[in-house]
């Protein structure tokens, strides 16, 4: 059964930076598409970042780009969210996701694995 386990959560202060990270129990995992998404309390659950098979392509909510990097890490079957300069409104749990398909994608429906989630906490 695949498992996907994210870490690296936490309570940190506006300004500061975290790194999530999502391991892979299996190794096929390693030809999927793959990306974060977060979901604050009361709010859907909204796409943050993704990365296509190889590490080549990316793409970021317009919330996160030029603050978060998405990278992964195939020989460790691991996917990394690089969170710098948070801020309040970035609270929420996150998730990773991956998808049968090789390529990027920002929509939630097209992924067949999610992790069980990090709580990411940004005082002001």
């Amino acid at each position: 059964q695949v498992q996907l386990v994210e870490s690296g959560g936490g309570l940190v202060q506006a300004g500061t930076s975290l790194r999530l990270s999502c391991a892979a129990s299996d190794r096929t995992l390693s030809s999927y598409g793959k990306a974060w998404f977060r979901q604050a309390p009361g709010k859907e659950r909204e796409f943050v970042a993704t990365i296509n098979w190889n590490g080549g392509k990316t793409d970021y909510a317009d919330s996160v780009k030029g603050r978060f990097t998405i990278s992964r890490d195939n020989t460790k079957n691991t996917l990394y969210l690089q969170m710098n300069n948070l801020r309040p409104e970035d609270t929420a749990a996150y998730y990773c996701a991956a998808k049968f398909e090789a390529a990027t994608s920002s929509r939630r429906d097209d992924y067949n694995y999610w992790g069980q989630g990090t709580q990411v906490t940004v005082s002001s």
